[in-house]
């Protein structure tokens, strides 16, 4: 395991989402709610947890609607003036990304072929050309 959150990251991410962490055993928790469009979401950070015969990050987020996990999280970028926390896993030539918003509204984008991120994004169908664009942003903390 290359990339393991420390207590500095764990600041950085609460100040961009405008929230307190709280600490619960072996994990750190955010609650985020936008009183304008009513949405509420949990943010759980899991570092350095076995999951398998691995160690690695976990993310998890929680909706009303939904659950969503990012294993073996290889970083993040905490984006004040954007408002939002792009958490990222790369594995094989593919990046995973789960983009987090102030306003509790959360994206994923999965297996995205890391070529993409860079480039003429026009070149790309629509369908792909989104999670591209979002996930490009990370591009510069990617090895």
């Amino acid at each position: 395991m290359s990339f393991e959150f420390k207590p500095k990251d764990i600041e950085s991410i609460g100040s961009v989402l405008k929230t307190k962490p709280v600490k619960q055993g072996n994990f750190y928790r955010f609650d985020l709610f936008d009183s304008k469009s009513k949405r509420k979401l949990a943010i759980e950070i899991y570092p350095s947890l076995k999951t398998g015969k691995r160690k690695g990050n976990l993310i998890s987020v929680y909706t009303i609607n939904s659950h969503l996990q990012l294993h073996q999280c290889t970083g993040y970028l905490a984006s004040d003036m954007l408002g939002e926390v792009t958490f990222y896993s790369e594995a094989d030539g593919k990046i995973s990304g789960l983009i987090v918003e102030r306003e509790a509204g959360c994206s994923l984008y999965a297996n995205v072929d890391k070529s993409v991120l860079s480039g003429d994004f026009t070149r790309l169908g629509p369908e792909v050309m989104l999670s591209s664009i979002a996930l490009s942003l990370a591009e510069t903390s990617i090895k």
